[in-house]
């Protein structure tokens, strides 16, 4: 039992561990999200105020042009130069009626004949145009109204520092995602190695405690014949020592490849059913359901009675030795499946993804091992699944071993 609870608690710390990297992360792409939404809002903005400087000052140039002088020519230069010093951000003019009178820092897609600049030829018109139609509907425009009433429109594109820096949250975002995503593989698969490790180490140990105790009880019979010991009890003995040898073998084969055959599971699932089923109270209504034709299945079969075994057991502890427990085997077009049904208590529907886990158990005495080791004797060793097909809380349980058949016995 204190294994059991070092166990729960080792992965309840580890489990609540990760659940704590996992909502610190969250916190941190939320601060990156909501700083990065800051700048660039704060760049928006500021490259709004320089499409207004811009825009004062094509008005002021567009109302000395209309006047007809040039009153200071160091007041036209610096106004020019406000002009040519954007450099950066994509900017259209155009009069009232949509005509366009100027454009800056676009990518159009043919170059501008430095002998003719304000020629726009029909590739780069039509560029133009889209781009136009497109920054319509937009926000970033600026009305100029000048002196004489006429009105003309600034329409500009966010400046390419902008569009980078508002790509950059979901860039962090993404690098963050996988981030997580490799620490989660990470820690999963240091979890499973270890969870193996641990496994294979109390398996083994287990198979060679026993050792000792088998070979003392197999002499003791030796000793016992020579008595004149009643033949029935010895022969009873007997088959008790060899069912424990064969659970010393059993356990000897976790961590290591085991000896796969090819049978019929209708044969496997009928002998290990009648081991137990002899040993289990006469309360217990049993029903075997076998297929009229053979299922070939590759398998350990001393690993396979094991699983059935474990299964049996646990459905007669679940109806608290009385009630019904059927086994059906059923084939489908590449596999066979063999159901365990039960009308016991019932597992809780937010348990039934859990009860294959290290330490779970609802007996009293327990370690929650048996299903562990038996999810990992039909899917590693197996090619197999097993799970909870359907539970109901008072109505009872049924657990699926679903195994591949045999290229010659697929339909």
């Amino acid at each position: 039992m204190n294994f059991y609870y070092k166990m729960v608690g080792r992965y309840d710390i580890r489990r609540n561990g990760i659940i704590g990297f996992l909502v610190i992360s969250v916190v941190i792409v939320i601060g990156f999200l909501y700083y990065s939404d800051l700048l660039v809002k704060d760049l928006s903005a500021l490259e709004r105020k320089r499409m207004e400087i811009w825009a004062d000052a094509t008005r002021e140039i567009v109302k000395n042009t209309s006047a007809g002088a040039v009153d200071d020519d160091s007041s036209i230069g610096f106004l020019l130069s406000i002009i040519e010093g954007n450099t950066t951000i994509p900017v259209l003019l155009t009069d009232e009626n949509g005509n366009i009178m100027m454009h800056r820092n676009f990518r159009l897609p043919e170059k501008i004949d430095s002998t003719a600049p304000l020629f726009i030829s029909d590739r780069n018109r039509e560029y133009l145009q889209k781009k136009y139609t497109k920054l319509k509907d937009s926000p970033n425009i600026i009305e100029i109204v000048t002196d004489s009433g006429d009105r003309q429109y600034l329409y500009y594109e966010d400046s390419t520092l902008l569009k980078r820096l508002s790509l950059y949250p979901y860039i962090q975002l993404l690098v963050l995602l996988i981030f997580v995503g490799m620490v989660y593989y990470a820690v999963s698969s240091s979890k499973r190695v270890e969870q193996n490790k641990v496994w294979v180490g109390l398996s083994k140990e287990t198979a060679h405690q026993l050792g000792t105790p088998i070979s003392s009880l197999a002499a003791w019979l030796e000793l016992l014949e020579e008595t004149n010991t009643d033949k029935g009890i010895i022969n009873d003995m007997r088959k008790d020592v060899g069912r424990l040898s064969t659970i010393a073998s059993r356990f000897s084969k976790i961590g290591s490849r085991p000896d796969m055959v090819d049978e019929d599971i209708n044969n496997v699932v009928a002998k290990a059913s009648e081991y137990m089923i002899s040993r289990i109270s006469r309360k217990v209504n049993f029903r075997l359901m076998t297929l009229e034709v053979p299922a070939m299945v590759n398998l350990s079969i001393p690993l396979f009675e094991w699983v059935m075994e474990n299964l049996i057991k646990n459905a007669v502890d679940a109806m608290d030795g009385s009630g019904a427990l059927v086994i059906k085997i059923d084939r489908g077009e590449n596999r066979v499946y063999i159901d365990i049904s039960d009308s016991g208590k019932g597992i809780a529907r937010k348990n039934q993804k859990v009860v294959f886990r290290p330490g779970y158990t609802t007996k009293k005495r327990g370690w929650g091992l048996g299903l562990t080791l038996a999810k990992r004797i039909i899917e590693e060793y197996h090619n197999g699944e097993i799970y909870v097909k359907y539970s109901e809380i008072g109505i009872g349980t049924t657990f699926t071993i679903a195994l591949p058949l045999l290229e010659t016995h697929k339909n």
